[in-house]
């Protein structure tokens, strides 16, 4: 007979803590979860352990819940061959199960957690625990966290690029908003603006996941996106777009060059205020709606907005602490 690890007994346990909250659980559910804590010990130890860690993630705040979550779902997939055996439980029990065993994993003693800030106007070179290369864009926020299984990175806002030491047995995932970036041996770009999303890859691949599951939805499928593809996520619609984009251009910020393709204005001037130390503001909500397509210096940026007005129906107002860009057409309503 197979001995039993206590690996298995820690899925048996969460299995057991599943189906005990099913909708169709009986009182031969009991009678069956009683006589299996009765064969040894170690058994309801185990499931005694699970529900308590159970509790503390019912307790945890919404942003760490939310980093756990995103976690979770981009790991899962290796640790499925379990889940068939609670199909027959509600799609929340089955999901906060997997939670549970991959806080039990993951959250174990020896989670490193940094986290690594930059300044208007300030780029940044990292190299991680792993020797794996982070850029760090002006103005933004990246907490990693690695364990002895997975390495995690949260994009709270602005961009960085990075050069992936590729380790199967520690996936790298990154999560932006609502979008879950796995890198699979790569080089890759991700920039965060708000919930809107673009990633661009220049070398190897990564999976793309929108990990903003409806309920009673399953997680949907993934993107994978190759060297050469970037993919601009529409929080609004929930619409991931492929297109292409050269390695100089996903990089292009690195060398004091900001470049969009087909983006909104108001994703534009988001950005631009990342580098400038007077913040840009737009009056109008249907300006920041037009879309937009070229390079920005950004060491040049009042010359970009004073060139703005000739391919836009702005008018740009500044004064030492702003810029303000309002809709020429009616120019009373802007004083």
């Amino acid at each position: 007979m197979a001995k039993i690890t206590q690996d298995d007994t820690l899925h048996i346990a969460t299995d057991w803590w599943v189906r005990l909250r099913a909708p169709d659980a009986t009182g031969d559910t009991t009678d069956q979860w009683l006589a299996w804590t009765q064969e040894d010990a170690s058994h309801l130890e185990m499931f005694e352990r699970i529900n308590e860690l159970a509790s503390r993630l019912g307790s945890l705040d919404s942003i760490s819940r939310q980093s756990l979550v995103n976690a979770f779902v981009s790991a899962a997939a290796p640790r499925r061959r379990w889940l068939p055996r609670v199909a027959a439980a509600s799609f929340v029990a089955v999901i906060f199960s997997g939670l549970v065993y991959f806080a039990w994993i993951q959250l174990a003693p020896g989670v490193s957690t940094q986290v690594y800030n930059s300044a208007i106007g300030q780029n940044r070179d990292i190299t991680l625990s792993d020797g794996t290369q982070v850029a760090l864009g002006a103005a933004s926020t990246m907490t990693t966290q690695f364990s002895k299984g997975q390495r995690h990175i949260e994009l709270t806002n602005g961009e960085a690029f990075f050069r992936v030491v590729h380790d199967h047995s520690r996936p790298f995932v990154v999560a932006a908003g609502d979008i879950s970036v796995r890198d699979m041996g790569t080089a890759f770009d991700v920039r965060r603006t708000g919930q809107q999303v673009t990633i661009a890859v220049t070398q190897g691949h990564v999976e793309i996941a929108d990990m903003n599951l409806k309920p009673g939805e399953t997680q949907r499928g993934t993107l994978e996106v190759k060297a050469g593809q970037m993919v601009s996520y529409d929080p609004g619609t929930s619409a991931m777009t492929v297109g292409s984009i050269t390695p100089e251009q996903a990089t292009a910020w690195r060398s004091d060059r900001l470049e969009f393709i087909d983006e909104p204005l108001a994703v534009v001037i988001a950005n631009v205020n990342r580098y400038s130390h007077r913040s840009l503001h737009i009056a109008d909500a249907d300006l920041g709606k037009l879309s937009y397509t070229g390079s920005i210096r950004t060491d040049a940026i009042d010359s970009w907005l004073n060139a703005l007005p000739q391919v836009f129906p702005v008018r740009v107002s500044k004064d030492a602490n702003q810029v303000i860009l309002s809709d020429a057409q009616h120019p009373s309503s802007h004083r």
